[in-house]
């Protein structure tokens, strides 16, 4: 009987269902990596189990995930082709690559679990797990915990209906949004702007609540903007609410807007991949790599050369006219940056302080390659208050701008100096970095084991932590309710 039950090992399955395991869309290019070094049949074993132009087994299922990744396929032949010699012929790297650009809007899987940072004005916000966590000051409702909170000193679990499961969030100064897995969005904050997407502006959602104009229209992100916000469903259409002075809902007028609608220009030319919100203006990518930007035009933050304002989505032509595939964007205060299929960065808008890491304090008018950084290639942009951050594939950040409070990592930089070009964060090298979100005057890092570092300005409590005022170098968070779960799992 025994013997019926026998154990088997991977390397005595069949080639096919090896292969299929690998290429399962569960395991990373770092599980890839693993399992490469385990055994020859996963290394440089039998060719017979995968085509000769391939190094290995894991080679190849690398290839396979690659191919049916959508940010790969979206992408034509000749960038694809750019991508692969970029990465040095290497699959795994690329997989790398697509899959931390994927994250960098999302949540992140670290060895901790699945985990997303966004950083607020003077708060921040922690999906550990499904479960959301929130620290600092916060206005109106807008840390999540009722109206008798209006700070807490360390992170502390947002309460959601029973078997609510968070998979992204974003903030800004006054109001959250928080999508499910289930695709329904539930908001709270300050939502006299109409904002939160609730018809009721007589006060505050001082905790979460689902926004029922969005029922059965699931979303996959959010884009938190001041007193608007930002939308995109599942199947890639994007819709907006709250305040509209500037026409950053793209409805073509200046009307605000109670509750969520269709941005309909947005609608009509293709599929979006990912959102970005500025103070008052929008980002949308498309699928096929082209950007549009609607909102106020001050800052130059639209990318189109002028400041008019645009009240209906606008192609940005500087990366359509040169063939540049951007597969993310950041939208910052007054500058704005953007990733593209090769991990190229390009930033436009005010360049005070150095915000956009060309070396000067010149606006630049539209998006510009960032030269200093074009033998690496970038995973994350994230560009916030006069400063921008960069994260490699390989886990360094590089940061450029103001140092304001120590929020850009440079503890050997005065707290309110200028570095005018990338350099990186030597006080985060010990650490591989997964995603990284800036607020007002301070940072925080995730790492892939799910560590958690901030640095800067801890005056409200915005770290997490009650005793420090202010963090020169990044210092360790730590959460009481998740690492007790993690001990006992």
């Amino acid at each position: 009987m025994a013997g019926r039950h026998r154990l088997l090992s991977i390397e005595e399955l069949p080639s096919h269902l090896i292969l299929e395991i690998l290429s399962s869309d569960r395991l990373s290019a770092a599980d890839l990596v693993c399992l490469e070094l385990t055994s020859k049949t996963f290394g440089g074993g039998s060719s017979l189990l995968y085509p000769q132009k391939f190094r290995s087994l894991v080679d190849f299922a690398a290839f396979q995930l690659c191919i049916g990744h959508s940010i790969y396929a979206g992408m034509e032949l000749n960038l694809q082709r750019q991508l692969f010699d970029r990465c040095n012929g290497n699959w795994k790297r690329v997989l790398r690559f697509l899959q931390a650009v994927e994250q960098s809007s999302d949540t992140v899987k670290t060895s901790a679990g699945n985990m997303q940072i966004t950083t607020g004005k003077y708060h921040t916000m922690l999906i550990c797990n499904s479960s959301v966590y929130s620290c600092g000051s916060g206005l109106c409702g807008v840390l999540g915990h009722g109206p008798e909170t209006t700070q807490c000193v360390a992170f502390s679990r947002i309460n959601f209906p029973s078997l609510a499961h968070v998979v992204q969030v974003s903030a800004t100064h006054n109001h959250a949004a928080f999508v499910l897995q289930s695709g329904e969005v539930f908001t709270c904050g300050d939502n006299s702007s109409f904002c939160c997407g609730h018809r009721d502006t007589s006060h505050p959602v001082f905790r979460p609540r689902l926004v029922e104009a969005l029922k059965g229209v699931p979303c996959k992100q959010v884009a938190a903007g001041l007193n608007f916000t930002v939308f995109l469903k599942i199947q890639g259409q994007v819709y907006t609410c709250g305040s509209n002075t500037h026409g950053q809902l793209g409805h073509g007028d200046t009307s605000d807007q109670p509750t969520p609608k269709v941005v309909k220009l947005l609608e009509g030319v293709g599929s979006v991949v990912q959102i970005a919100a500025g103070p008052s203006y929008v980002l949308a990518v498309m699928n096929n790599g082209v950007v549009y930007s609607f909102g106020s035009g001050s800052n130059f933050c639209l990318g189109h050369g002028e400041q008019h304002d645009e009240l209906l989505p606008r192609a940005i032509q500087t990366f359509s006219r040169k063939g540049i595939h951007v597969v993310r964007v950041s939208a910052g205060d007054e500058h704005a940056a953007a990733l593209d299929s090769n991990g190229l960065v390009y930033t436009w808008g005010k360049g005070y302080c150095g915000a956009l890491g060309h070396g000067d304090e010149i606006d630049k008018t539209l998006p510009l390659l960032l030269n200093t950084l074009r033998s690496h290639i970038a995973v994350q942009v994230c560009a916030r208050k006069r400063k921008t951050f960069v994260l490699i594939d390989t886990g360094s950040v590089y940061g450029f701008g103001w140092t304001g409070f120590g929020s850009l990592g440079f503890p050997d930089r005065g707290l309110s100096d200028k570095v005018m070009k990338p350099r990186v964060l030597d006080s985060l090298r010990g650490q591989r970095i997964s995603q990284i979100s800036t607020g007002l005057y301070h940072t925080v890092a995730v790492t892939n084991r799910g560590r958690i570092f901030g640095f800067g300005d801890n005056e409200r409590a915005q770290l997490g932590h009650d005793t420090l005022r202010g963090c020169r170098e990044p210092t360790e968070i730590y959460i009481q309710e998740v690492d007790e779960e993690l001990a006992r799992s």
